[in-house]
C-alpha cells in the first residue's frame, strides 16, 4: 500500500477537479482546494485497501464534504472572509502537522505556523466548525441497510453513496450513534434500544426522526 504522502501527491488533481464544480459561489478556487485537501488528508490516514474500493471512490465523498459544509455554514454563520479563511488555514496545517508527526499541533503552533496570535488562531478555528476526528469510534453499517432510507446525491455511485453515509455517522453525536447502531446492526426494536440505553421509547422515536433528517441533510 502507497504511503499517506504519496497518496496525497499522486490525488491532488482530484481535488481540483472536485473544488471546480463549487466555483462561482463566492468562495476563491484556491480557498475551495484548500478545503479539498483538508478531506483528501483525512482520507489518506483513515484508507485501508483492504475495504476493496479505490483511494479515489473513498476519497470523494470526504472532499466534497468539507466543502459542502463550508458553503452550507458560510451561509448561515455570518462570520468575515478572512477569518473563514484563516479557519480553513489551521485546519489544512493542523491535518499536515498530523500526518507528519502523528498527533495534534497546539493552538499555539498552529498560530506560529500561520503567522497569528493564538487569539486569532481559536477564534478562527470555532468559526471553521471542523467535524469530528474519523478515528473516533464509529457504527460500521456493512452493508449500510439505513442507506436505504436516505436519497441518494445525484452522480454518486453506490459504493461512494455507502462511504459518504459512513462518513456521516462518524459525525454524529455518541447518543445518535448507539441507537443507529443498535436499531440498523443489531436490529433491535424502539423498544428493545430504549431498555439497554435507559430512554423510553418515544425518545427514540423523536431521536431518530432527528438521525434521519441530519443524513438527509448531509448526503443531499
Amino acid at each position: 500500500m502507497e504511503d499517506e504522502a504519496e497518496l496525497i501527491k499522486r490525488n491532488e488533481g482530484l481535488v481540483r477537479s472536485i473544488a471546480a464544480r463549487f466555483t462561482g459561489r463566492g468562495v476563491d478556487m484556491e480557498d475551495l482546494v484548500q478545503l479539498g485537501m483538508i478531506g483528501m488528508i483525512r482520507a489518506a490516514r483513515s484508507f485501508d485497501d483492504e475495504r476493496g474500493c479505490a483511494f479515489s471512490t473513498y476519497a470523494v465523498p470526504l472532499i466534497m464534504g468539507e466543502i459542502r459544509r463550508f458553503l452550507r455554514d458560510d451561509g448561515l454563520i455570518k462570520v468575515s472572509r478572512e477569518r473563514k479563511r484563516l479557519g480553513s488555514r489551521l485546519l489544512y496545517e493542523k491535518e499536515k502537522y498530523s500526518l507528519k508527526y502523528g498527533c495534534d499541533p497546539r493552538i499555539s503552533e498552529l498560530a506560529e505556523i500561520c503567522g497569528v496570535s493564538v487569539e486569532e488562531a481559536a477564534e478562527a478555528l470555532c468559526s471553521a466548525t471542523p467535524p469530528r476526528s474519523l478515528s473516533e469510534p464509529a457504527y460500521e453499517d456493512g452493508d449500510a441497510p439505513l442507506s436505504d432510507l436516505i436519497p441518494s446525491p445525484d452522480g454518486m455511485s453506490r459504493e461512494t453513496e455507502v462511504i459518504a453515509l459512513r462518513e456521516a455517522v462518524r459525525r454524529m453525536p455518541l447518543l445518535w450513534r448507539k441507537i443507529v447502531a443498535l436499531r440498523y446492526d443489531r436490529d433491535l426494536s424502539q423498544d428493545e434500544t430504549a431498555r439497554i440505553l435507559g430512554l423510553t421509547q418515544v425518545k427514540i422515536s423523536r431521536e431518530e426522526k432527528k438521525i434521519f433528517e441530519y443524513l438527509r441533510r448531509e448526503l443531499s
